[in-house]
């Protein structure tokens, strides 16, 4: 009985080794992965601009959340000076700089489109029209700060003037330095180190450009347009 058993074993033994022979080896070996698996730096992010600019940005945008929290907490305090400052400001200016900034945007993002496309030259002449907007709002603030003083209307006149040229001067001199950093991506464009493949740079500087963009389209109302 055990001896049968034993030869029926290994009868069974052999078929199935005899089976697992004739199973092609394609089917046993498992599929390598492809290199685009492998590669895990390969897939690029979505997110524009470098981790260090986003840094920056948040860093800039902190020192601006604070500004809006001190207005705020100061118009609480103050309803009747934040309810009467607005009304002695130069609106027109606070008005044309405001298009001038949404126009340097625009200028910003066809220059970015410029080079993606290989037009290197035209890119640096859409920066140069962003760098223009730039200097213009400088003078149309320059301008407004004088017809201020004319005015009679100073960080010494209540707190809503102070609050006004402290918010206002700071983001008077992101606009001046954003503009330095455009003229410098305009050369690096002119001097083909930046390429239709390679131009983080642009990128950054277009992503900062934009965050001083949005903080003076907050700035604006509140300062020039909420009572």
């Amino acid at each position: 009985m055990k001896k049968t058993l034993d030869f029926q074993l290994l009868v069974i033994y052999w078929e199935l080794r005899n089976k697992m022979n004739s199973i092609p080896i394609s089917y046993m070996t498992p599929p390598e992965p492809s290199p685009e698996k492998l590669n895990f730096t390969q897939k690029k992010s979505n997110i524009p601009g470098s981790m260090a600019i986003w840094f920056a940005i948040l860093a800039e945008m902190s020192e601006f959340a604070i500004m809006f929290i001190v207005y705020f907490l100061a118009k609480v305090h103050n309803p009747e000076l934040f309810y009467e400052g607005p009304t002695k400001l130069n609106t027109l200016a606070g008005t044309t700089n405001t298009l001038i900034m949404l126009t340097s945007s625009f200028f910003v993002v066809r220059a970015v489109m410029a080079i993606r496309e290989n037009k290197r030259k035209q890119s640096a002449n859409w920066l140069w029209g962003a760098v223009a907007c730039g200097i213009i709002y400088l003078i149309i603030k320059v301008f407004e700060y004088q017809w201020n003083a004319s005015q009679g209307l100073d960080t010494e006149t209540n707190i809503f003037y102070g609050v006004y040229y402290y918010v206002t001067f700071n983001h008077f001199l992101h606009v001046g330095w954003g503009s330095a950093g455009l003229i410098w991506v305009i050369y690096r464009i002119n001097t083909d180190i930046y390429t239709a493949t390679e131009h983080e740079g642009l990128i950054n500087m277009a992503v900062y450009w934009h965050m001083i963009d949005l903080a003076w389209i907050t700035i604006f109302p509140l300062l020039y347009v909420i009572r």
